[in-house]
């Protein structure tokens, strides 16, 4: 009496490599969040670089009356 036990493990290979796949999915949708959020600290930093630059003096007395130290 013999019997075939592979199909629960083919399922169970088939789950795990679709929760890989998931996993690796997920990692990348996290890597290009967090390029595109450095890309855009990047890009207001560069702003505040260029005001800083083009008019220092209003920029620190603005802040001084917008209530900053």
């Amino acid at each position: 009496m013999a019997t075939n036990d592979n199909g629960g493990q083919k399922h169970d290979n088939r789950r795990e490599e679709e929760t890989e796949n998931e996993q690796v999915e997920a990692s990348t949708g996290t890597q290009e969040s967090t390029e595109n959020l450095d890309e855009d600290v990047d890009d207001i930093l560069d702003e505040i670089d260029e005001v800083l630059e083009s008019n220092s003096e209003d920029f620190v007395r603005q802040f001084v009356q917008k209530g900053g130290e």
